[in-house]
């Protein structure tokens, strides 16, 4: 029946395979079949009823699986994917003791560390992740060489990167010495290795950078490599953030 039927992107998020971002990726690559048929972006199906290959694998859909709301203190040298070809280290390595297939919530470079979000929950990542929703990220980003008050006003007010302005970012100084910068970096955009490139745009190196939150959720002390799932208070004042982010827009 048509009334069953939802896009397909959603069905694989549901199934805790990738985000609905990167399942929408997958199906502009070609690797997404609906019952032996390749899939377009808008194509929906039935969950329960069509079978679904990503890349030849065949995803399932349980109507009463548990949903999981991880936070992962990312080491560096890891990737932010569930597998790799290569052999590098990813993250699903360190939350094998989940009971379930999870996947990221958006990404961190492999030198990059700190907080990272990972589901089953096609929705919540969807909300936290999409460009449109402008969730705030938080990060404390170590620069060489010392930043000049014109290099600070150019991160704040928005660098050309990719032939894109990035959006205005919230930039404080939070220790300033002779060869070197710390600052906290606030963004409510996620393109890809952002705050490296707008560095180097203004002529900065990263030397280390960390998230340190991601809207109202704050690490805090859980350590390189641990992972424990989101409180149901931080579960709240998500819901919250983004309400307030909605009426804002």
């Amino acid at each position: 029946m048509e009334n069953n039927k939802i896009r397909v992107q959603k069905i694989i998020a549901d199934a805790g395979v990738a985000s609905r971002r990167k399942a929408e990726e997958l199906i502009e690559r070609g690797a997404v079949l609906v019952n032996g048929e390749k899939c377009h972006l808008g194509d929906k199906a039935d969950p329960f009823r069509d079978k679904i290959t990503v890349a030849g694998r065949e995803i399932t859909v349980h109507k009463d699986a548990k949903k999981y709301y991880i936070m992962l203190h990312k080491p560096r040298g890891f990737i932010t994917t569930m597998n790799d070809e290569g052999g590098r280290k990813c993250v699903a390595e360190l939350i094998d003791d989940v009971p379930a297939r999870l996947f990221p919530v958006g990404r961190l470079d492999r030198e990059s560390e700190g907080l990272l979000f990972m589901t089953n929950d096609g929705d919540f990542a969807n909300m936290i992740s999409h460009p449109s929703t402008h969730f705030a990220k938080t990060y404390r980003v170590t620069v060489h060489p010392r930043i000049t008050e014109d290099q600070l006003t150019k991160l704040t007010t928005g660098v050309v990167v990719e032939g894109r302005v990035s959006m205005p970012a919230s930039v404080k100084v939070l220790t300033d010495e002779q060869e070197r910068t710390v600052l906290e970096i606030i963004l409510e955009e996620g393109r890809n290795r952002q705050i490296r490139k707008m560095c180097e745009a203004v002529g900065l190196e990263v030397a280390r950078l960390k998230r340190t939150a991601i809207g109202p959720v704050k690490l805090g002390m859980l350590q390189p490599g641990k992972w424990r799932e989101l409180t149901k208070e931080e579960m709240k004042s998500i819901s919250a953030y983004q309400k307030k982010l909605r009426n804002k827009n």
